[in-house]
């Protein structure tokens, strides 16, 4: 077995191989000079987006710096997908996150992890689990989603939450470990922010 293959299969592997580390620091020189735009190369940093990442849709907006393991070359991204200020993508492996997603500040997706065994992790061995999240969520600012996870569409992951498991879809989530706080309601049409009304224009 390659180490590709066992980097995408969920496999014990050597981050530290020579060829895979060249490889990998030309992805993050790319991800350097993205990070080097100005606030108006809008045009440019899209550009580098859609070269960066293995997809992207249209109406993607990263605002940097954002950093990831790979330079997002592990990267699903869907149509209208936003990430705020400092979006942490560890992407040893696929991260697919679907259409009109909203990701706040300070946001981490990993999809690596290491043994819990002392004498594993002492040799650098590393594994990587790919992680999917549905289409229309809001992770809010400081959400930590670990490898494997999938959260559902629609779902909303209130802000500093650590997300051990999948979530459904159409749920608000909260807390460390993660858990479903409740359903997303009828109310949630009529009210935006506590209580705070929807006005009819809307």
């Amino acid at each position: 077995m390659t180490i590709k293959e066992k980097m995408h299969n969920t496999s014990l592997y050597f981050p530290g191989d020579d060829a895979l580390m060249r490889e990998q620091l030309g992805y993050l020189d790319r991800l350097y000079d993205f990070n080097a735009t100005r606030p108006t190369e809008l045009e440019k940093r899209a550009a580098m987006l859609r070269e960066m990442f293995a997809e992207i849709g249209e109406g993607c907006y990263i605002e940097p710096p954002l950093h990831a393991n790979f330079g997002g070359h592990h990267v699903h991204f869907g149509s209208n997908v936003y990430a705020n200020f400092n979006l942490t993508l560890v992407d040893d492996t696929h991260i697919y996150i679907e259409d009109n997603t909203m990701i706040g500040p300070n946001v981490t997706i990993a999809t690596a992890g290491h043994p819990v065994d002392p004498s594993l992790r002492e040799k650098g061995l590393q594994y990587n689990a790919p992680v999917r999240i549905g289409r229309n969520c809001w992770l809010g600012a400081g959400v930590i989603v670990l490898p494997g996870v999938t959260v559902g569409d629609n779902t909303v992951i209130g802000a500093g939450s650590i997300v051990t498991k999948d979530l459904p879809s159409g749920v608000v989530a909260v807390g460390n470990p993660c858990r479903v706080l409740r359903e997303v309601n009828d109310r949630d049409k009529t009210y935006y922010f506590k209580n705070y009304k929807v006005a009819d224009d809307m």
